[in-house]
């Protein structure tokens, strides 16, 4: 029986003084049998890596004018393939230096390159440190915004999704704001920005999560999902018309519901993805389920983007290799695996 067909995923390796290159090898090693993981990042210091790590792991380089020249060679299940974007400067794990924020970029700048040109089919990302390349002096907010900038879409939704055990097998959050102030979020959640979050869902919820017909719980604003109008009004003059909007276009959006009381097993059981109004109301509740195995997916993209649910810990990368825990970036591979496969399996092709 021929083996089947492993899913080509560009890894970019992150901050590489953080653990994003650690836990981008070891992900990709351990998953190597069922996903073609392609490391984007600096080859000699995934190689010194790599080797410290296992000298069983192997890695093959190639260049980038190679690849556009002549595509991804198929280097077998027995090695990982490495895209080389060779960084500025000397990497001392746990300090930053801005002479390497460029070359940070230019991994995600690759990426997307590839999966435009059809060597990829999925982007996993590792955390990047965004004041690196802030001080190489580039603008940059985040993963996130880049590459709804680079794709030229205009809103994208974030959403975190885990398994936290056998009573909820499957946790997806996803966020009608991100990184906001507190203060800002209520003017920053309207019946627009609603709507298009929830178009959002259901359309990729379907197309790259192979959901049929998705099952979204919202969340209310205000202690109480406002309690009536008694403890705010924005639940009665913007979300609940949206999400009777919503119904009316055919999307199975129920609520608004208060936050405190919706995430029980006994409710989520019944849902595909819950939709919180800002950032800690849904997060910490996601993150304390599933630390460690969480998965950041970015929704609205016209490609296939996940990554980790946590950050560079450049502490841990000062410590020294072997101590970071890979599991969140295996669990963004096995996600964005899955997402490849639903996608091929609605494609009419």
């Amino acid at each position: 029986m021929p083996s089947p067909v492993r899913p080509v995923l560009a890894v970019t390796t992150g901050e590489p003084a953080g653990i994003g290159p650690e836990i981008s090898i070891r992900a990709a090693w351990a998953l190597r049998e069922v996903a073609n993981c392609v490391l984007v990042g600096d080859a000699a210091f995934l190689a010194l890596t790599a080797s410290s790590l296992d000298p069983a792991i192997r890695l093959s380089a190639i260049s980038i004018q190679a690849l556009r020249n002549g595509g991804l060679p198929d280097f077998g299940r027995d090695r990982i393939a490495v895209v080389d974007v060779p960084l500025a400067a000397h990497v001392v794990p746990g300090v930053l230096n801005a002479e390497n924020g460029r070359a940070v970029l230019a991994t995600l700048d690759l990426a997307l390159e590839g999966v435009r040109s059809g060597w990829f089919d999925a982007i996993v990302t590792a955390p990047l440190q965004k004041s690196t390349i802030n001080d190489a002096g580039v603008a940059f907010s985040g993963h996130t915004e880049y590459l709804a900038e680079k794709t030229g879409t205009p809103k994208v939704v974030m959403m975190l999704a885990g398994e936290p055990g056998a009573l909820q097998p499957s946790l997806r959050v996803a966020l009608a704001t991100t990184h906001l102030p507190l203060k800002d979020v209520p003017a920053a959640i309207t019946r627009e920005s609603l709507g298009q979050v929830l178009d959002i869902l259901q359309a990729d919820l379907r197309s790259k999560f192979g959901i049929a017909a998705p099952r979204i719980l919202v969340a209310g604003l205000n202690p109480h999902a406002g309690e009536n109008g008694y403890l705010g009004r924005e639940e009665i003059d913007v979300i609940e018309p949206a999400l009777h909007a919503a119904r009316e276009r055919g999307i199975d959006a129920r609520g608004p519901y208060p936050a405190d009381t919706l995430f029980q097993p006994k409710y989520l059981r019944d849902a595909d993805c819950v939709l919180a109004m800002y950032h800690d109301q849904g997060l910490p509740v996601l993150k304390h389920a599933t630390f460690g195995r969480g998965v950041n997916i970015t929704l609205g993209l016209p490609l296939i983007r996940t990554s980790v649910d946590h950050g560079t810990a450049l502490d841990i990368a000062a410590r020294g290799l072997g101590l970071a825990d890979s599991g969140s970036m295996e669990e963004a591979i096995r996600v964005a695996m899955h997402m490849v496969a639903a996608r091929r399996s609605a494609s009419p092709h």
